[in-house]
């Protein structure tokens, strides 16, 4: 029987993890018996008593406190190396998964159901994601990429990939040329809603916390391809993700965040393999793409500052 663990991160926003655990508790009950579902909450250091306020609501549910916040990848390490260390000895890690789900996603009511039965029919799969909805009902394109070679970071940071999205060339990273209402294999999905086979953890390694809060989807996923395994969309499974909601405070170190994330990810998997002009032109083009948006933001009036 397959196991799966949901990890919600929280900081000061009860409101939304309650909602989360609401569609949660529902996706669980449409496979109770065939899967076992746990939930843990980790609290990154909420100054709003957002820990007490959910373990009032649901006693029975894990909550991490932590005294820090210290991002994405560092929040859903607490809760993977608590997963690990709890696991009985001679645990089958192929048979159970972490959902890492943030808080202002919100599955369908077969999502999981969905989500599990490809894992446990695919066992070459280490991650699937779902098709996530904006709550305009677009598409959230993060959740089907390719990875940002050289080539694919240019493409977007030109803006060529939004004036042709449905040339395969230009329009690669988001892959807006592809149908996405069919099943196929990617490189990355978001970290927003991803369930992960245990095994493909065991075999990359956690999430790199050198990342605060982008891009270390792109990079986990990239590490457990490298390991092997294979990384799928599978938008039969379907959710809400009400972007930005988790994140109403974002200020301008993480619009910072956002671009130096960019950064991060071509220095560690690209850089030593691109000649060094090119390397100056991505980073060139980082840095002013990130120069307008954190100019653009504080231009805006502040209920309405957003990150990126």
């Amino acid at each position: 029987m397959m196991r799966i663990s949901v990890v919600i991160l929280n900081h000061n926003r009860p409101d939304l993890v309650l909602r989360c655990l609401e569609h949660i508790e529902r996706a669980a009950a449409l496979i109770a018996g065939a899967v076992l579902v746990d939930i843990i909450v980790v609290d990154n250091a909420s100054t709003d008593g957002s820990a007490e306020t959910i373990k009032m609501a649901y006693p029975r549910i894990a909550v991490i406190e932590s005294p820090v916040n210290g991002g994405y990848a560092s929040g859903n390490n607490l809760a993977l190396k608590r997963i690990f260390h709890e696991l009985p000895a001679g645990a089958d890690l192929r048979s159970r998964a972490a959902l890492l789900l943030n808080s202002d996603c919100f599955l369908n009511p077969d999502a999981l159901a969905y989500l599990s039965r490809f894992l446990d029919q695919h066992p070459a799969a280490g991650v699937v994601g779902p098709k996530l909805t904006l709550a305009s009902g677009t598409l959230d394109l993060a959740c089907r990429r390719s990875f940002p070679t050289p080539a694919n970071a240019f493409w977007k940071l030109t803006g060529l990939s939004l004036l042709f999205p449905g040339n395969r060339r230009f329009a690669r990273y988001n892959l807006t040329y592809r149908d996405p209402n069919e099943t196929y294999e990617v490189d990355a999905v978001s970290g927003a809603c991803m369930l992960v086979r245990l095994a493909a953890v065991y075999d990359a390694g956690l999430l790199d916390e050198a990342f605060f809060m982008y891009g270390e989807d792109l990079d986990w996923c990239f590490r457990i391809k490298e390991a092997g395994w294979k990384v799928f969309y599978h938008p039969s499974a379907r959710a809400l993700h009400v972007k930005g909601a988790s994140s109403s405070r974002r200020s301008q170190r993480l619009i910072f965040e956002f671009y130096r994330a960019m950064y991060l990810f071509h220095r560690k998997h690209y850089s030593a393999g691109t000649a060094a002009p090119l390397n100056w032109l991505i980073l060139a083009g980082i840095i002013s793409r990130g120069a307008l948006a954190l100019a653009r933001n504080l231009l805006r009036p502040g209920r309405i500052k957003r990150s990126a």
